[in-house]
């Protein structure tokens, strides 16, 4: 893996911790300062348990050089700090429900639209980037056909909207009854898939999965990885 990319993907990781734990931190954050402690301390915990997991499934071993180690372990640093501050939300992420927002340092309102794609980009995030590394994507989109794209498109969509707004799984959305129908598939559903798509071709570049790929077969590698990112995305929304 190109290090640069990696580094890239590490920084890129640190504002989004940090805006995550605003939403979701371990505690209620009054500031930037605490909201920036519960993103260092999501990075440490990643970082520890990407250790301890990769070491103790043998991906890891001392006679390794320090260097491939310190690789691994920060790729695999960046999914697993989102998972710890996604993992607080789902266990322990109703107890300040009833507490005012006003000592918050991005208003609630800054969520209402932007923060939403914001999150959904994030789920999108937190799958593409377990996935896009396996071979899978790419032996998938080379057996494609385009009717085949056009139905993986059309199934993203779908279980993103039914995720969110058509199965009663906690944490969903309900369509108001003066809201039309084609409201929220305009205003969540398509930029939540093209988010999906965008965040794909981000983590298959980051692995270099479209190295000497020609366009039809890099967009349709693209299709394939959007397919998990978009579950990703809607799976977001439901856990935020």
């Amino acid at each position: 893996m190109d290090r640069l990319r990696l580094f890239l993907l590490l920084v890129l990781n640190i504002p989004l911790l940090v805006l995550l734990s605003d939403r979701v931190g371990f505690e209620k954050t009054t500031s930037w300062i605490d909201a920036a402690r519960d993103a260092a301390v999501a990075y440490a915990i990643g970082i520890l348990a990407s250790f301890i997991v990769l070491f103790s499934v043998a991906v890891l071993s001392f006679d390794q050089p320090v260097s491939e180690i310190i690789g691994k372990v920060a790729l695999q640093s960046v999914p697993a700090s989102i998972g710890a501050l996604l993992g607080r939300s789902q266990l322990n992420g109703d107890a300040d429900d009833g507490d005012s927002d006003e000592d918050d340092p991005v208003p609630t309102s800054a969520y209402d639209y932007t923060g939403e794609l914001f999150l959904m980009a994030l789920g999108a995030l937190f799958l593409g980037l377990n996935v896009a590394p396996t071979e899978e994507m790419i032996l998938l989109s080379y057996k494609m056909t385009p009717a085949h794209v056009m139905a993986v498109i059309l199934i993203s969509l779908v279980l993103m909207h039914c995720f969110v707004y058509a199965v009663s799984f906690k944490g969903g959305h309900e369509i108001g009854d003066d809201v039309p129908a084609w409201h929220a598939v305009i205003r969540f559903t398509f930029p939540g898939y093209v988010i999906a798509l965008l965040v794909s071709a981000y983590a298959l570049w980051t692995f270099q999965r479209f190295e000497d790929s020609a366009f039809t077969q890099m967009l349709s590698t693209t299709i394939v990885l959007a397919l998990p990112c978009s579950i990703g995305a809607a799976s977001a929304r439901l856990i935020l």
